[in-house]
């Protein structure tokens, strides 16, 4: 366990807690932790995890864009649910990448665990690009990503990380019930 890695635990539990609240403060946040996490992952040789921390740069900026200007009279982020046909696209998306993505890092890099590694990062793409769009099933998908990245933090000696992880999971179960409530109270009114 480093210094980077308690830096960037804290300012994960910070990035989470602030999504969950849809506060737009996540994504200030965010772009620190995963500008931390991506030279984290990169000696770790999670070559996919750390490329995704440079996608979350770029998908953080576009989010904070997206959400200053898609608040509701009440100052809160608007929510939706996708469609079942975008849903069907993404879920079929997510395994597409994740093949590739594994097969191109087991081929071409020393990666560990690239096909593992490959389904944490494109499942996160997934699921950030769903975050961004505001949509609740984001929150299916940052649940698959935390049960598959803790036990390969803690195989990789990343404790901490795999804590927060750990943590990231119950949050997310705690975001996605919190955003349910929202859509049903929404749908009431």
């Amino acid at each position: 366990m480093s210094n980077i890695e308690i830096v960037a635990f804290i300012l994960g539990l910070a990035n989470i807690i602030f999504i969950i609240r849809r506060s737009i403060w996540n994504f200030p946040i965010g772009i620190a932790m995963v500008a931390l996490y991506s030279k984290i992952f990169y000696e770790q040789k999670l070559y996919s995890d750390a490329g995704l921390q440079i996608f979350f740069v770029a998908v953080n900026i576009y989010g904070w864009w997206s959400w200053s200007r898609n608040k509701h009279q009440t100052g809160q982020i608007q929510i939706e649910r996708m469609t079942e046909k975008k849903l069907v696209l993404t879920i079929a998306g997510s395994l597409i990448a994740t093949i590739g993505w594994g097969a191109l890092m087991a081929h071409h890099t020393d990666a560990s665990f690239p096909f593992w590694d490959a389904a944490i990062a494109m499942l996160s793409v997934a699921g950030q690009i769903l975050m961004t769009q505001r949509y609740i099933e984001n929150w299916h998908w940052w649940i698959a990503v935390n049960v598959i990245s803790i036990p390969l933090y803690l195989l990789k000696g990343l404790q901490l990380t795999a804590a927060l992880y750990a943590i990231f999971l119950v949050l997310a179960i705690t975001g996605y019930i919190e955003w349910r409530d929202i859509l049903r109270k929404a749908a009431v009114t």
